[in-house]
């Protein structure tokens, strides 16, 4: 419901004007929430005390709402999108857009397409709120809102035509998630929009479900992380962690107790492992210890394991596709979710 229906206190102070216009919490009921959770304050990825328990990094980039999503169905002719950061940063290598903005994409007649984009203004005092509309013309459409990829958010409101007709978005073809664990390159740096991190992409391309569990420069393949990410129900496990292992020796001792630990508490799902997708030191003997786990659980005879060597995943556009020499831009990141797509396509055929 519209809680300014309830308590005028709540009212949502807006400059938008469109007729009929009212405000709801994202987290009404009318919509579907993915890849996040609200726990009364903020968005987060992960349960604080599991966060917490990680590291202090893992803590501190766990409200960051990287492959957040909101997903409904309306016939309202315009969508206002509200939100609230409470602690804006600004990093200079990435598009605001991708940082901190909100993507929307509109599904019709079976066809999804971007939008628009929401974007707060280019400032980093605190509590900053920011707001949009867009014009989406006549009858029912199915929209997804992809939320910021490096910024917290407080809330998210969602302004329509008041009676029009809103309700969840269908379910996705594969509703499972596929669950990725991984560095700044997973949870998303530096794509220009939420909508063009590679698992976004691969998200719309295969129809899947998704949860971005990427970390920058925190993701060390914690046990800690390991066994939670065991007690989640998904389709896929994506191990891609190679770039924030600080040397080979650390790879090396947490990559396959990484691995086992999850394998101990999900012995059969398929689990895709990654190598670092661009120039990265002691490259080929990174390789070579994620090939080992690889192999091993082979050799166990584990067949629901996957490995793409990480140099394939940009080879098309090499250092081209990154925006600073590592992080890819949106054409490294479309050029990964070439390579992954058929892997993970070919794992889901027979999903049900």
């Amino acid at each position: 419901m519209d809680i300014s229906l309830v308590d005028k206190n709540f009212r949502i102070e807006t400059n938008i004007s469109r007729p009929g216009l009212s405000f709801v919490s994202a987290l009404d009921s009318r919509f579907s929430l993915h890849g996040v959770f609200h726990d009364g304050e903020r968005f987060l990825r992960l349960p604080r005390d599991v966060a917490e328990r990680t590291s202090a990094g893992v803590a501190a980039l766990n409200g960051h709402t990287a492959g957040g999503r909101i997903r409904f169905v309306t016939d309202s002719p315009y969508v206002v999108i509200k939100a609230f950061i409470p602690e804006p940063a600004i990093m200079m290598h990435m598009a605001y857009t991708g940082q901190a903005g909100i993507d929307v994409y509109l599904k019709k007649d079976g066809v999804e397409k971007y939008r628009a984009s929401i974007i707060p203004a280019y400032k980093s005092e605190p509590n900053l709120s920011y707001e949009g509309v867009i014009d989406l013309g006549e009858g029912e459409k199915e929209l997804t809102l992809n939320m910021p990829l490096y910024q917290c958010v407080s809330q998210i409101y969602i302004g329509l035509s008041e009676g029009s007709v809103t309700r969840p978005a269908p379910k996705y073809r594969v509703d499972k998630p596929i669950v990725y664990y991984g560095s700044s390159i997973t949870q998303g740096g530096c794509a220009s929009r939420p909508g063009m991190s590679y698992q976004a992409i691969l998200s719309r391309m295969l129809d899947a479900d998704h949860i971005n569990l990427g970390f920058s420069g925190n993701a060390h393949g914690e046990l800690t992380m390991a066994e939670y990410i065991g007690t989640l129900d998904m389709s896929v496990f994506v191990l891609d962690y190679d770039h924030n292992a600080p040397t080979p020796e650390h790879l090396q001792r947490t990559h396959k107790p990484f691995f086992d630990a999850f394998r101990r508490l999900q012995p059969t799902t398929p689990v895709l492992m990654l190598g670092a997708p661009n120039e990265v030191a002691n490259r080929e003997e990174r390789y070579q210890i994620i090939k080992n786990t690889f192999d091993c659980a082979r050799a166990s005879a584990d067949r629901n394991v996957y490995f793409i060597d990480g140099r394939e995943l940009m080879s098309i556009c090499g250092q081209d596709g990154t925006v600073d020499g590592c992080h890819p831009t949106d054409l490294g990141f479309f050029m990964m979710a070439q390579r992954i797509y058929p892997v993970l396509n070919e794992i889901l055929k027979n999903y049900k």
